[in-house]
């Protein structure tokens, strides 16, 4: 593949570009406007924009070699209340950054010079074995089944998602709290790649096509709940289900939020 199939769509770019800027139009009130707030409520308004800012969401490492991406996304966080305390052109500088930062959350595009293979990929495999605190998400132009597999297969602090996603604000911010949180993502791109996938030993042949639907959407992160208003189904339903997919894949029930999440990835290890 070429490099130019691999890259972002000048679109998708531009897009992302956008949402920076759109972000960026909500500015920090000045100390003069602060003074000339009179009413309670636009105090109160202000106290919350204030506090947000100061508490931040994390503090987080950005590596993508498209300056245009790269420097769109880490604005898109910093306006979001990340503390983004470096951007990397490739995986050298990344791994230096993460050693340097110890940072929460690392965000990597999984296609970086200078081959524009998988440097980003084997950089986050890196960031796993060295810096097990760190979370991942790792951004992709397009579905990369069999290389991410390994990491995701982690579980823990690990997301994977198409950089289309990112164009959603709140869903883009959502995901990597979720991963700070200990939890993991998966784009559903990825998820229906996977229980596409016909093999001769394929474990989910043992599934339904119910169990299946059920599998994607807690891949997806979804709670029973929100997978009984999905399928229109109640969520006692869903409980059934979810157990007799555990049963039938030979893995153990938990508590525990992120092997929900990652139950469908489970048995990527003997593939």
């Amino acid at each position: 593949m070429n490099r130019d199939s691999s890259r972002p769509s000048s679109r998708m770019r531009a897009l992302i570009a956008a949402l920076s800027m759109r972000v960026r139009r909500q500015p920090a009130p000045t100390p003069s406007e602060v003074i000339h707030m009179s009413s309670p409520a636009r105090v109160s308004r202000v106290e919350e924009r204030v506090e947000h800012v100061a508490v931040g969401r994390g503090r987080v490492v950005v590596a993508d070699d498209d300056v245009l991406v790269r420097e769109g996304v880490a604005s898109l966080l910093r306006r979001s209340g990340f503390e983004v305390v470096g951007e990397a052109g490739d995986a050298v500088r990344l791994l230096e950054l993460v050693g340097e930062h110890r940072p929460d959350l690392a965000v990597i595009d999984i296609r970086m010079p200078p081959s524009h293979s998988t440097e980003g990929l084997a950089a986050a495999h890196r960031i796993r074995e060295e810096f097990a605190e760190v979370g991942i998400v790792l951004l992709s132009a397009f579905v990369e089944v069999n290389d991410a597999m390994e990491l995701l297969a982690s579980c823990e602090r690990v997301g994977y998602l198409l950089k289309s996603r990112v164009i959603d604000v709140d869903e883009f911010v959502d995901t990597l709290d979720r991963v700070m949180r200990g939890g993991s993502v998966v784009d559903p791109s990825l998820v229906m790649e996977l229980l596409s996938a016909r093999r001769r030993n394929d474990p989910l042949a043992v599934l339904s096509d119910r169990e299946r639907e059920v599998l994607a959407l807690m891949a997806e992160g979804r709670s029973n709940i929100g997978i009984a208003r999905g399928l229109w189904v109640t969520e006692t339903t869903v409980q059934k289900h979810v157990q007799h997919i555990l049963a039938k894949l030979g893995l153990a029930a938990s508590s525990d939020d992120h092997r929900r999440v990652l139950a469908v990835l489970a048995w990527l290890r003997a593939r």
